[in-house]
C-alpha cells in the first residue's frame, strides 16, 4: 500500500496574531514546519506552535528561511554557502530548543521560500544546508524539492531526504515550481489541487507548463498554512488520498517501514 507524508507551513505569526487554521490543521497533517523566527514567527509562536503540534501528536520540523520579515523570505538575497549555513544551524537550534524543552524530538528540516528554491538549484547553497542539517542532527531529515539539488546534497552527505511536491503550485518543465510572481503559479481551486496530487503520488508525474507530462517523485506532500483557503485544501487532499488507498503517515515512519522491508 502506497504511503505519504502530508505537511504544512506553521508558526508563520506573531504574538497574538496568529495566520490561517494551525490548531485545525493540525488534525489533518502528518507534519509540520515551523517558522523559526527569519521569514516569520517569534520565540512565544514557536513555543506555542510546538505545544500544539505535540499535543496531536504531529512530526515537527524546523522551517528556517531568509532574514526578510518584510517580504516574508520569498524574495531572492545573495548570501554566500556560508551564511546559508550559518543561518540554517542558527535556526534550527532556536526551534530545536523548544522541541526538547517540551520533551518532544524534532523529525526534519526544510528550508522556505526563497532559500529553498534557491538552493533546490544552486549546488553549493543545497551543500551548504544539507552540512548544517548534517552537523547539528544527523539524524533529521532533509526535505527538499523533488528531483532538485536539495535531495542530491542531502543523500551525498548521508542525510535521509525526502522528495517533497506541492499541492498548490504549478510546475515549469525542468521541474521547478513556478515563480510566484507569474499568473498561473497558483492553484486556487482544491479539487484540482487533490487530483495533482494523486497523479503525484501514485503515477510518479506532474502536467507541467504547457501540458508536458515531468517525473516527480512524491514521499512528501506540501500544502501552504498562510492560504485563504489551507483548512479546505488540507481536508479534501486528506479525504482523497483516504479514497485513493493511500496511507498518511509521518516521513521518519514511512522510513522506518521502509528499513524494514530492506532487512
Amino acid at each position: 500500500m502506497l504511503s505519504v507524508d502530508l505537511n504544512c507551513d506553521m508558526g508563520e505569526s506573531f504574538g497574538a496574531y496568529t495566520i490561517g487554521n494551525d490548531e485545525a490543521i493540525l488534525d489533518l497533517v502528518t507534519s509540520i514546519n515551523i517558522a523559526c523566527g527569519y521569514h516569520a514567527g517569534d520565540p512565544s509562536t514557536m513555543r506555542k506552535t510546538v505545544e500544539m503540534a505535540l499535543n496531536k501528536q504531529v512530526a515537527i520540523g524546523a522551517h528556517p528561511g531568509l532574514p526578510d520579515l518584510i517580504g516574508f523570505g520569498r524574495r531572492n538575497m545573495n548570501i554566500t554557502p556560508t551564511e546559508a549555513y550559518d543561518m540554517t544551524v542558527y535556526q534550527i537550534g532556536a526551534l530545536d530548543g523548544f522541541v526538547r524543552s517540551e520533551g518532544g524530538v524534532m523529525q526534519h528540516v526544510k528550508p522556505h521560500g526563497a532559500l529553498y528554491n534557491m538552493a533546490a538549484q544552486h549546488k553549493q547553497l543545497a551543500q551548504a544546508i544539507a552540512e548544517a542539517v548534517y552537523k547539528v542532527n544527523p539524524e533529521l531529515v532533509l526535505y527538499g524539492l523533488s528531483g532538485s539539488e536539495f535531495i542530491r546534497a542531502g543523500a551525498s552527505i548521508g542525510l535521509k531526504t525526502a522528495s517533497e511536491v506541492f499541492a498548490d503550485r504549478t510546475y515549469c518543465q525542468d521541474g521547478s515550481l513556478t515563480p510566484r510572481n507569474e499568473p498561473d503559479a497558483l492553484i486556487n481551486d482544491a479539487a484540482q489541487a487533490a487530483s495533482q496530487v494523486i497523479q503525484m503520488v501514485k503515477k510518479g508525474t506532474v502536467c507541467a507548463r504547457n501540458d508536458i507530462e515531468i517525473n516527480m517523485k512524491a514521499e512528501t506532500i506540501c500544502i501552504h498554512g498562510d492560504g485563504a483557503h489551507a483548512l479546505h485544501f488540507a481536508s479534501t487532499i486528506r479525504e482523497m488520498l483516504i479514497l485513493e488507498g493511500i496511507q498518511l503517515k509521518s516521513i521518519r515512519s514511512i522510513h522506518n517501514v521502509n528499513e524494514l522491508k530492506q532487512q
